[in-house]
């Protein structure tokens, strides 16, 4: 890892400013590749998302079919990467899983505890081995939940993503067809 050595942990409270950060740097990198898909949202919704999800118990089971459990990558040390300094517990990179509910039992599938990763790497960091960290890290406490399956979406040709996600193992699973439908079908 060139990013001198990264330290993965779960996300506490005081690590709200930091997400919040990274999710508005990520929109932005989002809405460039694709402004029809994505938006920028509002910093204080974005934080009250996580202020209220760090609220909860942090070392408590996923319980709920939506809990969303976060990791942050860390510098472990001072780095000096293109002549800036990095301090020792700046936080440039996040996971989320978000834990998908179980087919219903009326439904053809078999019920395979699922859920989607999320992976955020602040630009200058990227390339180090920083997601690779957070993915692994977030895959071990999947399989201690019993989750079997972890989706990666990636809704536009985002081929950085494809590639992070496709060395980290990650493949096609089935065919996800979609329809935008005009306004004022109903």
């Amino acid at each position: 890892m060139d990013d001198a050595s990264v330290t993965v942990r779960p996300a506490r409270p005081d690590d709200v400013p930091a997400l919040v950060r990274l999710r508005l740097a990520n929109a932005e990198r989002h809405v460039a590749l694709a402004p029809e898909i994505y938006r920028l949202p509002r910093e204080e919704l974005v934080r009250a998302h996580f202020e209220e999800l760090l609220a909860a118990a942090p070392d408590s089971a996923p319980e709920s079919p939506r809990r969303i459990l976060i990791f942050v990558a860390e510098l472990a040390e001072i780095a000096e990467l293109a002549e800036i300094a990095k301090p020792a517990g700046q936080v440039v990179g996040m996971t989320e899983l978000v834990l998908l509910p179980d087919p219903p039992d009326h439904q053809i599938l078999i019920p395979r505890r699922a859920a989607e990763i999320h992976t955020v790497v602040l630009d200058g960091h990227r390339g180090n081995g920083v997601g690779a960290a957070l993915v692994a890290a977030t895959e071990r406490l999947a399989a201690e939940y019993g989750i079997e399956i972890l989706y990666a979406g990636i809704f536009t040709p985002n081929a950085a993503a494809t590639r992070f996600y496709s060395a980290a193992g990650f493949g096609p699973r089935g065919t996800l067809l979609s329809k935008t439908l005009a306004p004022g079908l109903a």
